[in-house]
Order: structure tokens, then sequence, then C-alpha cells
């Protein structure tokens, strides 16, 4: 059984900085590409971040792109997101998922996920 541990979700201020990781066991992730999402209350689970296996492609929603930057140690088996200039709106659950086939952007493509973290921006 593959199981995600999310943590490192906290309360911050508008600005701050807050570093998330992902701690698998069950499967190693080396060959599989990760992704973080989040969720707000009464929203839907949106994608944030991931990040491809081989190559290292990167890629980030509008939001994320420029403040978030996630990253892998395979070696740890762990995926991490860094969160800079954190805003309230940034406020959400954030999981961390394996993806499986499909659209990397939408949940239905990723088939383990995380327990989640929950990240609060407010002043």
């Amino acid at each position: 059984q593959v199981q995600l541990i999310e943590s490192g979700g906290g309360l911050v201020q508008p600005g701050g900085s807050l570093s998330l990781s992902c701690a698998a066991s069950g499967r190693t992730l080396s060959s599989y590409l990760m992704a973080w999402f989040r969720q707000a209350p009464g929203n839907e689970r949106e994608f944030v971040a991931a990040m491809s296996a081989s190559i290292g492609n990167r890629y980030y929603s509008d939001s994320a792109k420029g403040r978030f930057t996630i990253s892998r140690d395979n070696a740890k088996n762990t995926v991490y997101l860094q969160m800079n200039s954190l805003k309230p709106e940034d406020t959400a659950v954030y999981y961390c998922a394996v993806y499986f086939g499909g659209n990397i952007y939408q949940r239905t493509s990723y088939n383990y996920w995380g327990q989640g973290t929950q990240v609060t921006v407010s002043s």
C-alpha cells in the first residue's frame, strides 16, 4: 500500500514562507511524476505544481508561478514545495499525489494521495 504523508503546514503571515514535504512509503517515487494540489473550504481541489521523473520538468499553476518551487529528493523518496510571498488566498489544505496518466493538471490523473497539510495565511 502506497502511503504519502505531507508535513510542514502551519500559520504564516502574508508575505511569509513555508516549506512543505511529502514523504512516501510503499513505492519508490523516482519513476513517477509527482504533484501538489490544494483545496480550500467549499472549493474544488486545484493543481498547484508538478515535477516529472526522468527529465525533471516543472509545471506550475498561474497562481504558483514565480512564488512556489517544487523539488524532489529521490534518495529520500520525498517531494517538496517551497512557498514564498504567501497570500491569504493560498490558504488551503495541500496534498501531494502520484501521477498515473492523463492531463497532469487534473486530479483524476493521480491515483495516490496524502492526507494533506493545512496552510493558513493570515495576519
